[in-house]
């Protein structure tokens, strides 16, 4: 274990890079032979756009990397952190290491964007994008990104993890996410067993519908599990989700760069359910399945 977590705390850029790029590259040829939707769109200007957005988060992540790096300096050199309180075997820490890692440095921050109604409005631009594919994973707002850096810095100081967890971590990450927002038909029966405990395209993909109460569940990065013991899971036909927002429907609002980047700074839009408490409008109802 200690030889693994030694090669994922050492690990070259480039093998990082290379994982990333294949992993981008194998989706989207998967997407065009077994799509789930037949959008009809230019995928390269929609990966255009988002990839935009990548680069952001890119230069957000790099700017912050160091204080993820001091804060697991920090926790190892004087065993700070709750796996520290007692004396666990490596193995072990490792694996509850990556589960709190997924619980507060992802589960609960994306919970939280959905609660707080600022936060909301920079995460509401990963909610925007009315054709789900493996690009909209990386549609991030660069006020959302700090959100998450800082929840990252987090779980490493509440936790206790060595780089090495965090680096594992990030990739098992960066995969997940690829996977999740593919546009591929994923079998119902396999999707659902592998759902019990990680998050699948299917169970990801019914947290981008358009409307409440759909959007607000299924919140998970990497382990389901959070989903299932918060109560926050939910399971529908797929094949019958709309994608987007219902705020922010119009072409020119969820596909122009400039207007996603000041979205936060707009006047707050209630959506057509209550999302927040006083939002919801007499006599307006939620069509859950679009």
């Amino acid at each position: 274990m200690q030889a693994i977590l030694n090669f994922f705390e050492t690990i070259p850029t480039t093998y990082r890079t290379a994982v990333l790029v294949s992993g981008l590259v194998g989706f989207w040829i998967l997407e065009g032979a077994i799509p789930l939707f037949a959008f009809q769109y230019s995928k390269v200007r929609h990966a255009a756009l988002n990839f935009f957005f990548t680069a952001t988060t890119l230069i957000i992540n790099f700017t912050l990397a160091f204080l993820i790096l001091k804060t697991s300096d920090f926790t190892t050199t004087n065993q700070f952190g709750l796996l520290y309180l007692a004396n666990l075997p490596l193995w072990l820490h490792v694996i509850l290491g990556l589960l709190l890692l997924d619980l507060f440095g992802a589960y609960f921050i994306h919970w939280l964007e959905h609660k707080v109604k600022w936060m909301w409005k920079f995460h509401l631009i990963h909610h925007t994008d009315t054709t789900v594919d493996i690009t909209t994973g990386l549609r991030h707002h660069p006020g959302e990104s700090l959100f998450r850096a800082a929840f990252t810095i987090l779980a490493v100081l509440v936790a206790g993890l060595p780089m090495g967890v965090v680096m594992m971590y990030q990739t098992m990450s960066a995969i997940f996410t690829q996977f999740t927002h593919a546009n591929i038909k994923s079998p119902t029966g396999l999707d659902r067993l592998i759902s019990t405990i990680l998050v699948t395209p299917n169970m990801h993909k019914v947290h981008h519908h358009y409307q409440q109460p759909l959007t607000d569940t299924n919140y998970g990065n990497i382990f389901s599990i959070w989903d299932r013991i918060f109560r926050t899971f939910a399971e529908v036909d797929v094949t019958t989700l709309k994608y987007g927002i219902d705020t922010h429907m119009k072409t020119e609002e969820h596909s122009d760069v400039k207007n996603l980047l000041v979205i936060p700074f707009q006047a707050y839009r209630p959506p057509t359910s209550s999302k927040f408490d006083g939002d919801r409008k007499p006599g307006i109802h939620t069509d859950e399945h679009g």
